[in-house]
């Protein structure tokens, strides 16, 4: 999906009009670069130099279909070139990486120096979606190997190799996040249930004429089938 990216434009032009502080970043996929609404909003950043930062995870699959069957540019990062502004290439699976290339990004766009298109390259262990079944057109031994690349292990080695993180700390934290859950969820389940004619009061912020009418409506309803 690349619907996001001309609104994501639009934001951060308005708050360039308007002298705010503020960057506008914007996720997508590798599939994204290849529909019309991805090269519209790069067109606009790179003529606007709108203070965006572009970061496309690609994961090497859209939906079925390989990176390679779907865009036949190099990598995703030289796109940005064809609008006047950076790509970078960075390990969407290295943490640090990708931290020290965003902020960069967010720099460059802070300075007025225009938006950064940053090409996250990882990949997608599992399937698109639940009706989706990677393997009819994946190999395992591909997903194995990209496995021993997960990001969340490889940080963790990073910090406990610095003293940084240990098992204690983590059981620590896992409680912390357990009870912390526990209680958002009781709260939540405690909270009143919504009702019908919330839907009409919160629309907006003032009831229109159609929709205090409709909600008259159903609640005459709703009071002559709760008397039959």
């Amino acid at each position: 999906m690349a619907t996001q990216l001309p609104h994501a434009v639009g934001l951060a032009y308005a708050a360039q009009y308007r002298g705010d502080d503020v960057v506008v970043m914007a996720y997508f996929g590798d599939g994204a670069t290849s529909e019309g609404e991805f090269h519209e909003g790069m067109n606009f950043a790179g003529v606007l130099r709108t203070p965006n930062v572009f970061i496309c995870q690609n994961n090497q699959w859209a939906i079925s279909v390989p990176r390679t069957r779907q865009t036949a540019s190099r990598t995703i990062a030289q796109k940005a070139l064809a609008y006047g502004f950076p790509g970078i290439l960075v390990d969407g699976n290295d943490a640090l990486a990708m931290f020290a290339a965003t902020k960069e990004a967010l720099d460059r766009a802070r300075n007025g120096e225009g938006p950064t298109l940053i090409e996250s390259y990882t990949y997608r262990m599992g399937d698109h979606t639940t009706s989706d079944d990677a393997t009819r057109y994946r190999l395992e031994k591909e997903i194995a190997e990209w496995a021993l690349k997960d990001p969340l292990k490889r940080f963790r080695r990073y910090i406990e190799e610095r003293g940084i993180w240990n098992e204690v700390k983590e059981r620590e934290m896992q409680d912390d996040i357990a009870s912390f859950v526990e209680a958002e969820v009781k709260k939540a389940e405690g909270h009143p249930r919504p009702t019908l004619e919330d839907v009409f009061r919160y629309t907006y912020a003032e009831m229109t004429d159609d929709l205090k009418e409709q909600m008259e409506a159903l609640s005459k309803a709703a009071h002559g089938r709760s008397e039959e």
